[in-house]
């Protein structure tokens, strides 16, 4: 038996950045206090037990298919849909939070080829950079024709008690051992998720009509 454990890059909290397989755990949710439970009981079982127990711990991994709850596909939907005329602005939390975002398809190449390796061990998968919430917007909108600035309301009901200022990942080791690195650029997956949800709101319009 082989077993992937989901683990998060929330895991490291404020920890310096840029992040790897050695940087201590300074979860601040408690989701993230969840996930470094998680991990750790599976090193404990990899190491008491010699199971085949691989954690991910996957940076911002975003696709077409994230819930439209996560911020990224709250804006890419928020695009759509204010081209297409169905609403007028979107409301954020904290638009300085940096991110390290890549592509969920590439990530999920990486939890296969963990499990593919005669030895089991923890591997970042990340992009090595990162970028503010601000600037997610400015790259979304643009690709929708519209200026951010023009339709991004700040709401501080979306901030967190505690924030996480800087999330960027380290895959020095996934490249090295599992030869992996992410073949999706931001441009490009911003791309994808404004023109898939321009089309969803383009649907929108034409069942409303």
């Amino acid at each position: 038996m082989r077993y992937y454990q989901a683990s998060s890059s929330e895991q490291f909290g404020n920890a310096p950045a840029p992040q790897n397989e050695n940087t201590p755990f300074k979860p601040r949710s408690p989701y993230a206090v969840s996930k470094v439970f998680a991990h750790d009981l599976t090193v404990l079982y990899r190491e008491a037990y010699g199971l085949h127990a691989s954690c991910g711990i996957l940076f911002n991994h975003e696709s077409p298919r994230r819930g439209e709850t996560f911020v990224t596909r709250k804006i890419t939907r928020a695009a759509g849909r204010i081209a297409s005329g169905l609403q007028s602005t979107v409301s954020l939390g904290n638009l300085n939070a940096y991110r390290d975002w890549g592509f969920a398809g590439d990530y999920v190449n990486a939890m296969w080829l963990m499990l593919q390796q005669d030895q089991p061990g923890d591997y970042v998968v990340a992009t090595g950079k990162s970028i503010a919430v601000h600037t997610f917007c400015e790259m979304a909108f643009q690709m929708a024709g519209l200026a951010a600035a023009d339709y991004i309301k700040f709401d501080k009901r979306y901030l967190r008690p505690t924030e996480v200022d800087d999330l960027r990942g380290c895959f020095d080791k996934a490249q090295m051992v599992l030869g992996w690195t992410p073949t999706t650029t931001l441009d490009e997956l911003v791309e994808m998720m404004v023109y898939h949800d321009l089309d969803l709101a383009r649907k929108e319009v034409l069942c409303a009509t």
